[in-house]
């Protein structure tokens, strides 16, 4: 009878163990399914080097990568060598016997020299790589990125495109993704999955492209491994770094401080082209701007502005309160919120235009005044908030001054 109960006890833990192992299987090859393509100018799979470099700085930190590496795997060997060939060698149990000797002139004298010169040989390149990391000096275009929970802002300084400004936020087909946990089984991911954004950063092959940074509320960083850059941006701070890109192509990076719950969802991506293409951009985006700078006198229907205002919110607003307008977390609902329902209107443009709650809801004073009001509108007149009140653009006019 034991020896009955044993056996089916063992049975059972193999039948366990049997489809414990089924699925860890089945884990792998759902995985291996998804696996995806390198991602030219972003990650390649099982990646280990440095991306492939594109600006000489990229190059010579990869040189420089080495070059410490070189230096470190011959002193590991080195001191390694002499540590086993001494134990194996002068062990008690071949007959040694311990030396008893006091300091030694010729050995005080190597173990101080021989670290200095191998400190300032690896000094000197890597200041070399260093200082040249800072020099913003001369730049054909400036470029000022702004870190936003969770999104970049762009606005183009000095240079051609002076003037060019907007929000780069994650491709909204890519959230829903991700929100649904991911492709679909028997799908493959795309090889950009989370990388993608609605509107790159565009910049001109070969021009020399500095880069200011900061943040609208938590630090963030600005990194573009291919271009060999990684800048703080630091709310109330101004920093800088620079590139020069030798090659068009897309180039991805993301932001490398960890910003908050949606740290993940806040990718980079430069797109760069040639010196023609850049110029018709700019044509394009100077049309662009021109047809939206709607006069803000302008008395719109609610019907006109909702229909603006619901792309204006997927763009901006989506990310953080959901197209359901619940929100999620301490990200505050919009449907049913007591400042959007409120027929005082100047609650809610308050809050869009400077932001709140320290910046968790950040300032949209970069948005014209005429999307500004239509996303107001929209959000007073969307889900079970059909209030019916208009919000019109000389409203938020009125409040920035």
């Amino acid at each position: 009878m034991n020896l009955s109960n044993t056996m089916s006890k063992m049975t059972r833990l193999g039948l366990r163990r049997a489809a414990a192992f089924g699925v860890s299987a089945a884990a792998w090859v759902s995985t291996a399914a998804y696996a995806v393509n390198d991602l030219p100018g972003g990650p390649a799979v099982n990646q280990l080097n440095l991306h492939p470099a594109v600006t000489r700085i990229a190059e010579e930190l990869n040189w420089l990568h080495w070059f410490m590496m070189a230096i470190c795997v011959v002193i590991f060997i080195a001191v390694f060598s002499v540590m086993f060939y001494s134990i194996l060698k002068h062990r008690k149990s071949v007959g040694h016997k311990a030396a008893n000797f006091h300091e030694s002139t010729l050995v005080e004298i190597a173990w101080t020299v021989v670290p200095f010169v191998i400190v300032i040989a690896m000094a000197l390149p890597a200041t070399k790589v260093l200082v040249a990391q800072k020099d913003t000096t001369g730049a054909d275009l400036t470029i000022k990125a702004t870190g936003i929970q969770w999104k970049w802002g762009y606005d183009y300084l000095n240079g051609e495109g002076e003037g060019i400004g907007f929000v780069s936020t994650l491709d909204a087909a890519h959230r829903e993704m991700s929100n649904n946990g991911g492709h679909k089984a028997g799908e493959t991911a795309p090889d950009n999955y989370l990388l993608k954004v609605d509107k790159p950063l565009v910049v001109p092959v070969n021009k020399k492209i500095r880069i200011i940074t900061t943040a609208n509320d938590v630090i963030h960083a600005f990194a573009v491994p291919a271009f060999g850059i990684k800048q703080d941006a630091i709310p109330g701070f101004v920093r800088d770094t620079w590139f020069r890109a030798e090659k068009v192509g897309d180039f991805y990076g993301q932001c490398m401080e960890l910003c908050g719950k949606e740290h993940a969802y806040m990718p980079i991506h430069v797109k760069v082209v040639s010196a023609q293409e850049y110029t018709a951009w700019v044509a394009d985006r100077n049309k662009e701007a021109a047809a939206k700078a709607d006069d803000p006198s302008k008395v719109w229907t609610l019907v006109d502005l909702k229909a603006r205002g619901e792309k204006v919110y997927a763009a901006n607003c989506a990310a953080c309160h959901q197209a359901n307008g619940k929100g999620a977390g301490p990200i505050k609902a919009l449907d049913g919120s007591a400042i959007v329902l409120d027929a005082d209107h100047t609650k809610q443009i308050q809050i869009l235009l400077n932001g709140a709650a320290g910046g968790a809801m950040p300032a949209w004073k970069s948005l014209s005044d005429t999307d500004l009001a239509a996303v107001a509108s929209y959000t007073k007149n969307n889900w079970s908030n059909q209030t019916g009140q208009i919000v019109q653009p000389a409203e938020f006019l009125a409040a920035r001054k």
